[in-house]
């Protein structure tokens, strides 16, 4: 993608962002978009298929680098070499705290519950390659969909509660969710 489809891609994202956090998801149309981007109808589609699509896209934007499986240095953490789970949801918190304008946006609202689906999807994905879950005589699979649950209100709370930084809120977690009491190992894989 060259930096004039960046930028146009930008634009909508932060348009599509700031109408999350005027209306609900429903009420936004296409138009409502390109409007407040300055783009063409045509410039819309060229980037995205439909409303929905655009959604998931600008979450996929957000979490594309945070769900890799490496985690890499970047300019706020460095959380290269670390496998625990402590170290990998911190990572995602840094991030989310980066994306700041445009999580409290997408995290009221109808567009709340689009959102939370996709961060919990890919919290399963990390959560299911970890051994030692305390299951404590519960299916391990309830116990995932409690501890993504858990961790995806902790994000809402968060966002609510900006004083925390993600060391805190991963300590919060981390305490609070009685399957990590004693912490997690290493990583299965």
């Amino acid at each position: 993608m060259d930096r004039r489809q960046r930028k146009t891609r930008d634009a909508i994202f932060t348009a599509f962002s700031e109408l999350l956090g005027e209306r609900n998801y429903q009420h936004i149309t296409v138009q409502d978009i390109i409007d407040r981007a300055d783009v063409g109808r045509t410039t819309f589609y060229a980037h995205f298929e439909t409303k929905d699509d655009l959604l998931r896209q600008m979450c996929e934007d957000i979490f594309g680098h945070v769900f890799s499986e490496h985690m890499s240095t970047e300019t706020t953490h460095d959380f290269s070499g670390t496998t625990d789970i402590s170290s990998r949801l911190t990572h995602i918190l840094y991030h989310l705290r980066d994306e700041k304008r445009r999580m409290k946006h997408l995290m009221t609202g109808e567009s709340a519950e689009l959102f939370t689906g996709y961060l919990k999807r890919s919290l399963y994905e990390i959560f299911e390659h970890y051994d030692d879950i305390r299951t404590l005589g519960v299916p391990k699979d309830y116990i995932l969909e409690h501890m993504t649950g858990d961790f995806a209100e902790t994000v809402k709370w968060w966002m609510n509660h900006e004083e925390y930084s993600p060391e805190d809120i991963c300590r919060f977690y981390m305490t609070t969710t009685p399957f990590l009491v004693n912490g997690f190992g290493a990583k299965n894989k």
